[in-house]
């Protein structure tokens, strides 16, 4: 949020969530007591589990208040706690802090602590090593660029890992784009460095432990007002980190929901250039920081168990350096693959951001938030219609997927392990590795080969995309990149080659890095996806 606009946004923020609050009030919908109580109630819940001496303190006063107070007292009640709300979540953009930081962050990654492989230093030098030359930026970049001139822009990121902020950010500034708008976890500013560079580069602060409704529609208003003052936005739809390693397949469309509330608002007020175009793009990393915690959560949330991570790759400096030695000292890739631009009701948009139907004809798009000849707002369609765009955006990640080496051995080892362990379920077979103690590498060319036959030909369909690398490698150097790669990162590698001989050597990590290739029908003989 740049300066000049910060104190109009959250006095925008402010009202509207006070009007909306009031009207949901005066229509008998729910009582401004039930409002307020909720906000206390959900707070001091939050503050119980994780305990904040000053905020306790605070939260105890208002309940004071709060039961005190008359319709009047309320009412001026409510809309304190809606500006608390507000001044804790509302971001900030410092344009030299930017110019500073794309100079030296991508570096300092890069040497991150003197942890880089001194053979990269010596090949690079005198040039020191730059994280974003393992940033690999491909799909429609120029579509994005024109698209940001004439209207405001959503993108909409895969999200599998806590660098995809860092990540999306550099590709951002690669292809000559200011920094979006986003809301980041609040868990993000606890260090001070970090907490210095989000603060300055447009993220505002999110806190998912916060669960009144209150403070969710300040969220989504927070959005719907930026995207009207023109920001970009950059939202997560998976709403967290996939934890199954998959492409998400169910969004939370909340947030979608804030773009077409600014489109009708913009429309309504005539405003110059009020189109909204929604930019899904998917991140691809040979090698995923947080993989063993992520997957270690999936398996037991899956297997009813709760569970919270306790040993989030993320939120250790010395894993992350080795994360950042790995990938640049194998030059391993980081893909950013941005998909075809779609407007809010899923339709196809060209550079000129004019909408085109499936049947490739012009879309006068403000037709469709027309009642009675008029743009307005109509809850049960407009849910509709982001219902939809929810569907187009699923299948674009699927489309612009990128199988890497990684994806495809796991994929290979995993299905090889489902047919000969047919009788084992799911958790024993994660548990045990199945029954054979290894295979030979002959053993795992030959199916290899089947799949990428199959691989090839979806990417010929436009269903999928291979790494360039990949496209016209034989099987064995499949194999070799992504053993490579498995071997120089995680503490228990997914698989490993002694002899050759292939051992399965930590099942959960295969199965993490399996499920980017599910759902595509690529079968080995009496197999299927699930």
């Amino acid at each position: 949020m740049r300066p000049e606009h910060k104190e109009d946004v959250c006095r925008d923020v402010i009202e509207r969530v006070f009007e909306a609050q009031m009207q949901r009030v005066e229509q008998g919908e729910i009582l401004l007591e039930t409002i307020i109580n909720d906000t206390i109630y959900h707070e001091k819940k939050r503050l119980h589990a994780d305990p904040d001496k000053k905020a306790i303190k605070y939260w105890k006063s208002v309940n004071k208040r709060f039961l005190a107070a008359d319709r009047k007292e309320q009412e001026v009640l409510l809309r304190e706690l809606i500006k608390i709300f507000v001044d804790e979540i509302v971001g900030h953009f410092d344009e030299k802090v930017y110019k500073f930081s794309t100079r030296i962050l991508p570096v300092g990654l890069g040497i991150l602590l003197n942890t880089i492989s001194p053979r990269v230093l010596i090949s690079k030098f005198p040039r020191l090593p730059d994280l974003r030359d393992s940033l690999l930026i491909q799909g429609e970049i120029e579509l994005l660029r024109e698209l940001e001139k004439k209207g405001t822009v959503i993108l909409l990121p895969t999200h599998s890992s806590n660098m995809d902020s860092i990540i999306i950010g550099f590709a951002l500034y690669k292809i000559g784009l200011l920094p979006f708008t986003y809301g980041a976890g609040i868990n993000l500013f606890t260090n001070w460095i970090i907490s210095y560079f989000m603060n300055n580069l447009g993220a505002y602060k999110v806190d998912r432990k916060k669960k009144a409704a209150l403070y969710k529609d300040i969220l989504k208003e927070y959005a719907t007002v930026t995207i009207e003052y023109g920001y970009n936005n950059l939202f997560f739809p998976g709403g967290t980190r996939s934890r199954s390693g998959a492409i998400e397949d169910r969004l939370k469309l909340g947030l979608l929901g804030s773009g077409l509330k600014a489109y009708i608002n913009n429309l309504k007020r005539n405003k110059d250039q009020p189109k909204i175009f929604i930019v899904p793009c998917t991140i691809s990393y040979e090698l995923v920081l947080e993989a063993e915690g992520l997957s270690r959560d999936f398996l037991r949330r899956e297997g009813g168990s709760k569970f919270i991570i306790q040993d989030d790759e993320f939120s250790r400096l010395g894993r992350i350096t080795n994360f950042v030695s790995s990938t640049m000292s194998l030059d391993s890739r980081i893909f950013v693959n941005i998909c075809p631009a779609i407007d809010l009701f899923g339709n196809r948009v060209d550079k000129e951001g004019i909408s085109y139907d499936k049947r490739g004809r012009k879309v006068e798009i403000d037709r469709y938030v027309h009642v009675d000849g008029e743009v307005d707002h109509l809850t049960q369609r407009d849910q509709e219609y982001i219902r939809q765009l929810g569907g187009e955006i699923v299948k674009l990640y699927k489309q612009y997927n990128i199988a890497l080496s990684t994806n495809i051995l796991a994929f290979v080892i995993y299905k090889i392990l489902l047919r000969d362990n047919p009788k084992m379920d799911f958790y024993r077979l994660l548990f045990t590795g199945g029954e054979k103690e290894y295979y030979t590498v002959d053993e795992v060319l030959e199916p290899l080969k089947v799949i990428m036959v199959q691989l090839r030909e979806l990417e010929k369909n436009n269903e999928i995309f291979i790494d360039e690398r990949l496209k016209e490698a034989d099987a064995e150097v499949i194999l070799n990149h992504a053993l490579k790669r498995f071997r120089v990162y995680h503490t228990k590698p997914a698989i490993i080659k002694k002899n050759e001989k292939i051992y399965i050597n930590n099942c959960n990590l295969i199965y993490y890095y399996n499920t980017r290739l599910m759902n595509y029908g690529i079968e080995l003989q009496g197999n299927n996806d699930e």
